[in-house]
């Protein structure tokens, strides 16, 4: 089921041609980051550069070229409480997760599963947004979340 009482859109705003299209990651090391990426959830590299002494790369979902993951390596960065329980990771402000849809959250979790990937949260339905969710962390301790529409 898709949203059915959305405000309407506005056109006429100043950001009107505003649109999603990445996110960024901050991780310690720009290569393990890429091949985790690739190997457990086959992302694939769009894009590396550099900026001053930080190492960037664009990973994307395997068919979608709208939206990427900006990972963000090099340079000291100081490390954040690794997430192990969703409950209490909603008691921190700040970013929090970055959510992908699935066609099967249960499928999905099986695969990551037999990946080694962390899951944090199992699969659970939100009736209120009509999906079934499922939380998983890279091995930084960043949340994503897996998203499937329910009726």
């Amino acid at each position: 089921m898709a949203f059915t009482r959305l405000p309407r859109t506005n056109f006429s705003s100043h950001f009107a041609s505003m649109t999603g299209n990445h996110v960024a990651v901050r991780v310690p090391d720009l290569n393990e980051a890429i091949q985790w990426y690739i190997e457990k959830l086959d992302f694939r590299l769009v894009h590396e550069w550099t900026f001053g002494d930080l190492q960037l790369a664009y990973v994307a979902p395997p068919t979608d070229d709208t939206f990427f993951v900006e990972l963000i390596g090099g340079g000291s960065p100081i490390p954040e409480r690794p997430y192990t329980d969703l409950e209490n990771s909603l008691e921190l402000a700040g970013f929090h997760h970055l959510c992908f849809m699935v066609e099967s959250v249960d499928e999905t979790l099986v695969e990551l599963k037999q990946r080694g990937v962390k899951i944090v949260k199992e699969a659970f339905e939100l009736p209120e947004i009509s999906r079934r969710l499922a939380f998983f962390a890279d091995p930084w301790g960043n949340l994503l979340e897996l998203a499937e529409v329910i009726s």
